[in-house]
């Protein structure tokens, strides 16, 4: 039978690479792609798949993607109203979010409303308002399948175990580019040199959020709500390789891991297929020229950004919020090397000590908190 799917963030590398997966497979259908400027990319995608709905952020862009395929039968639609509709296309039964920042909120809700399971890549839905996407899946009766590598991992750890025997996730990470470096050395990291990562082949802001390892924190704080643990009840053990992609320890201290090579493929396809199995094509380990696997504890004075998330996601309400936000402007400032390197993790700290916590936000203050964390820190820039 044909798997329905719509894809949002389709030309990212979540959703270049979903679309692979679904090349490779040739049993799931796409119904609904949506992406933000890159119309190039979104009509080749439109021309090979033949989705019926289009959405492209820009609505300039999306007149110009309209007269482009005059050809084809399909509806191209704008903005956030074209990010719902896509969302919600009534064909799909699984919509992939993969778009990059907290603009894939409001989209997962609308299709968990509309009964659609969740193939989740986009954090900040879970970091900012976990404590409304869960409630609702449970409500609604969806699924929300992780494509993180390290989610999909415990994920994988914890089928057909007890998820209330957990007594500790724990998150690998690969340490990034930066690993063993002191803080000091920090300052004269350039563009160029952060986004380098040693395994992983990313889009840019995640690249950067491995390398300060605050891609790790708001993995803690996404863990946090999809398998229901306390903060103190996820470990990050720095593993160089990322063959471990991570692990589940138990209450009677029993161990499970997830291992492979570094492929994101796996865990998107995994989601698309739950809870089957499928002949994935690519690298296996070799266990014998692997020969080992060492394990370090992170450097939380030097990876602050770490420390912060853990803070931010103890304490709840907006701060996680907050935290995100704020690293969201000071990766784009450094991009654009307007700062430092390590002034990233300092406007984290400077947002998170200026804000007052709401708790239990909904969706409007989850959203203004985000505005208001902006203005915060261009006010401090002027």
């Amino acid at each position: 039978m044909m798997k329905k799917i719509g894809i949002l963030g389709s030309t990212g590398s979540i959703g270049t690479q979903t679309l692979e997966v679904v090349r490779n497979n040739g049993d799931i259908q796409v119904t609904a792609l949506a992406a933000g400027r890159n119309i190039e990319l979104l009509e080749k995608q439109i021309r090979e798949f033949k989705p019926s709905l289009a959405c492209v952020w820009d609505e300039k862009k999306a007149k110009e993607l309209k007269t482009a395929l005059g050809d084809m039968d399909v509806r191209v639609v704008s903005g956030m109203e074209g990010l719902l509709e896509a969302a919600v296309e009534k064909e799909a039964q699984i919509i992939v979010t993969a778009l990059v920042g907290m603009i894939g909120i409001r989209p997962t809700i609308a299709a968990m409303e509309a009964g659609k399971n969740i193939a989740l890549a986009n954090k900040e839905t879970l970091v900012t308002a976990g404590h409304i996407i869960m409630s609702l899946a449970e409500e609604k009766g969806v699924k929300i399948l992780p494509v993180d590598s390290e989610h999909s991992a415990i994920f994988q750890c914890l089928n057909g175990e007890d998820p209330r025997r957990i007594h500790k996730l724990l998150l690998t990470a690969s340490g990034g580019p930066f690993r063993g470096w002191k803080k000091e050395q920090l300052k004269n990291v350039r563009v160029e040199d952060a986004l380098k990562h040693p395994n992983w082949s990313m889009g840019q802001k995640i690249t950067i959020d491995s390398s300060t390892m605050v891609n790790k924190g708001l993995e803690v704080m996404e863990a946090k709500w999809l398998f229901g643990v306390n903060m103190d009840q996820i470990q990050v053990v720095v593993q160089p390789k990322s063959v471990i992609h991570s692990m589940v320890e138990f209450e009677d201290g029993a161990v499970m891991a997830q291992l492979g090579t570094p492929d994101m493929k796996l865990p998107i396809q995994y989601a698309l297929y739950y809870p089957e199995r499928r002949f994935l094509p690519g690298e296996r380990i070799d266990f014998w020229k692997l020969n080992q696997i060492t394990f370090e504890k992170p450097d939380f004075d030097t990876f602050d950004g770490l420390k912060l998330a853990y803070i931010a996601g103890k304490r709840g309400g907006t701060l996680p919020t907050v935290f995100n936000a704020a690293n969201e402007y000071a990766v784009g400032e450094f991009l654009k090397r307007r700062i430092t390197y390590p002034m990233i993790t300092e406007m984290i700290q400077k947002a998170m000590d200026y804000h007052r916590v709401t708790d239990h936000p909904t969706v409007e203050q989850i959203l203004e908190a985000e505005t208001e964390t902006y203005e915060i820190l261009k006010k401090n820039e002027t």
